[in-house]
């Protein structure tokens, strides 16, 4: 029984520290734009990935890397009240 305490404690801990981990009432909203966030961040935050996709998409790195930056503000579509 203590060590199920120990590992609760241990989880609340880490998703106070960590936003992005979430918790018990976080609604799929919240974790799709967690994770869409987070991805566009290492993207514009790691210089040769942020070529790589460049390449791929065929336009420059600073163009690619406004898009992302973007992307994260705008977060993962509508929000669930206005979603139909």
């Amino acid at each position: 029984m203590a060590d199920k305490l120990r590992t609760l404690q241990n989880l609340e801990a880490l998703q106070a520290r960590f936003v992005g981990t979430g918790h018990a009432d976080t609604t799929k909203y919240e974790w799709l734009s967690n994770i869409k966030r987070d991805s566009c961040a290492s993207y514009v935050g790691h210089n040769p990935l942020l070529s790589y996709m460049a390449v791929g998409m065929g336009e420059s790195k600073e163009k690619v890397r406004i898009k992302m930056m973007e992307k994260m503000v705008r977060g993962a579509g509508n929000p669930p009240e206005t979603q139909e």
